[in-house]
């Protein structure tokens, strides 16, 4: 009586925080440590008139609730898990391996689930089985199943089954006790198996109540969603007893679709239980990443930059092997992406033993051209001790401006494209005279926006940055610049942080009064790590312009309004539709992470798709 009392009010403590599914530990009404005496019927009955008072108590809330107690069934008695919803047992779920010799032996108490039957609840007939998943009507991506503790642990868990079965959300309500070492057993395991199993994942462990006959139980508590721990409460530390969290089960649904990860040959049979819930917008609690392609710890960052590095490196080792290139020929503007490509370009020759001067860094001067650009390209090429060259192209352009019959006072798209075409032009012909192989720099929130010039710096032969973007080259540079500091080299770590430190600009109209530069990227296509943001969770999850939206107001809230977030959101969703035609023919470049634009293997998309749906759902906003 009393664990349901103190169930009846951290439930209503859940329902005011906005949960909508709240999970118990195991024989949460009766205790877990009761041994021999759940053969008691004092103890079954009182359990049974525990959850009657439990379903009383929340029989005015549509809130799903998961409760443990001991159930009597024909001749046998179940460990079960009784799914309660607005005062009635929406079913009744037994463990299907009672057994864990090492805590406590619930196989001398408990009969393993056994078949599919239903069973009487208070006069009512009730679902019970271990294959039930219960489905909400009004959201079906809302679908959960429960296993119940050691179930878990089993060679093939109930969950593999249930999750194959369409449950995006599974619930063990355990009972596992501390030792050394088993917390972060507990955890990995968690992660692994929701990271294979794509779902989410909510364990509640019996805590300090229970018996310390034998054992300490902590009430270690978990929320999990495809190998991300979303909240956490640790054993041993229940202050809070309540932890709550999110899980994105349209996320979830998305991903085994892209992934084809359950086909109607794995799918087990399972019976579905529907139940109704109102679809609300709840308040967000869990931690959505503002920088998605950026991880906010610092040691998995580090990691991160050197993982994309060795990648970039090797892809390109290898490409100048089959292309039997004598000289790696690079357009040198000052800027991140040349730089990347560049310290990418040291890495391979490096490693394939082969002189840095087989690198042709080419710096090709013209209207917007600044002084700090083309010093710190000057100083990273010498530093680097590559092959380096300068080629202005002030006269050629203006005498292609001639040639075509354009105004230069006109300065349109047709004054700048022309400058990025005349560079990829010489550096074609450079690579052809010196038997090389030119190695493109534009990056993929380039070319997510289109912001490359059709034929100019769009094509290459080999893009190294082209499914890195922008958001992480800045940290790949700097991450750069802090080895070569380690390794002495000051001037040139000195250059590098330059490099971050300059605005995003392609350079093509010419700089302000006081020669510093005046065409600033991200004030004509907006915040780079706004685009990232919406890059990100479109083309990895497929989220609709509304959700992208909703979850950027919430993630980027202390950088940016909702007008600002809402105005670049239709730049981006404009842009990237009507740019595809230039993804559509990119050039090789090596893959890096789960979100690329390779025409070939990651992005298929018409070049004249229709964006009219997306547009009028960012419309409406």
């Amino acid at each position: 009586a009393y664990n349901a009392e103190q169930m009846i009010e951290l439930f209503r403590q859940a329902e005011a925080a906005g949960a909508q599914l709240v999970v118990f530990p195991e024989l949460s009404l009766t205790g877990y440590t009761c041994a021999d005496l759940f053969h008691s019927t004092a103890l079954q009955n009182g359990a049974r008139s525990a959850l009657a008072d439990y379903l009383a108590a929340t029989a005015s809330s549509e809130v799903i609730s998961v409760v443990g107690l001991p159930l009597a069934h024909g001749q046998s008695l179940y460990n079960c898990a009784a799914v309660c919803q607005s005062g009635s047992v929406l079913g009744f779920v037994p463990q299907s391996c009672p057994s864990l010799p090492d805590e406590a032996d619930t196989a001398r108490y408990f009969t393993a689930a056994d078949g599919t039957v239903d069973t009487d609840w208070n006069g009512q007939t009730v679902p019970f089985g271990s294959d039930l998943i219960f489905s909400c009507r009004e959201m079906p991506a809302f679908c959960f199943g429960v296993e119940i503790g050691v179930d878990f642990w089993s060679v093939v868990p109930p969950s593999v089954g249930l999750s194959a079965a369409g449950a995006t959300v599974i619930c063990n309500p355990t009972a596992s006790c501390e030792a050394i070492g088993k917390e972060a057993r507990r955890r990995l395991a968690v992660e692994a198996h929701t990271a294979r199993t794509v779902c989410g994942y909510v364990l509640a462990s019996a805590g300090a109540g229970e018996s310390t006959t034998d054992a300490v139980y902590g009430g270690h508590r978990l929320i999990c969603e495809n190998g991300e721990i979303l909240a956490e409460g640790r054993p041993l530390e229940c202050a809070e007893p309540l932890i709550v969290s999110e899980i994105d089960v349209e996320k979830l649904v998305g991903e085994r679709m892209r992934k084809k990860r359950y086909s109607a040959a794995t799918c087990t049979s399972a019976r579905t239980v529907s139940f109704s819930m109102q679809v609300k917008k709840n308040n967000l609690t869990r931690k959505i990443a503002p920088l998605p392609f950026v991880p906010a710890d610092i040691e998995e960052l580090h990691a991160r930059c050197k993982t994309v590095l060795s990648i970039q490196s090797a892809g390109l080792q290898r490409r100048i092997q089959a292309a039997y290139a004598k000289k790696l020929v690079i357009g040198i503007s000052g800027g991140l992406d040349s730089t990347l490509a560049l310290l990418v370009a040291a890495r391979a020759i490096d490693a394939l033993n082969r002189p840095r001067t087989d690198i042709l860094a080419v710096t090709m001067p013209c209207f917007g051209t600044t002084a700090r650009t083309k010093s710190n390209a000057t100083v990273l090429c010498e530093e680097l001790g590559v092959d380096f060259r300068c080629v202005d192209i002030f006269d050629a352009v203006n005498l292609h401006f001639r040639d075509i019959g354009h105004d230069a006072s006109d300065r349109n798209a047709t004054y700048e494209n022309a400058q990025a075409r005349e560079r990829t032009q010489i550096l074609m012909d450079l690579a052809n005279d010196c038997g090389g192989i030119v190695v493109g720099t534009g990056d993929l929130s380039e070319l997510a926006l289109g912001w490359a010039t059709y034929n100019g710096d769009h094509m290459s032969m080999y893009g190294v940055n082209a499914s890195v973007p922008k958001t992480l080259i800045r940290h790949l540079v700097s991450f750069c610049a802090d080895q070569y500091e380690n390794e002495g080299k000051v001037s040139l770590a000195a250059a590098l942080r330059d490099v971050v430190d300059t605005p995003v600009s392609p350079e093509l109209l010419p700089a302000d009064t006081d020669g510093k530069i005046a065409q600033k990227t991200e004030d004509l296509v907006g915040p780079y790590e706004i685009h990232d943001f919406y890059l990100y969770y479109m083309l990895r999850f497929g989220f609709s312009p509304e959700k992208l939206y909703r979850m950027a107001s919430y993630a980027l809230s202390s950088r940016y309004d909702e007008v600002t977030l809402r105005k670049w959101l239709g730049v981006f969703l404009r842009r990237f539709f009507s740019q595809q035609f230039k993804r559509s023919c990119l050039p090789d470049g090596p893959k890096v992470g789960s979100v690329s634009l390779s025409p070939r293997t990651d992005w298929h998309m018409p070049s004249d798709a229709c964006s009219s749906l997306w547009m009028h759902e960012f419309e409406t906003l």
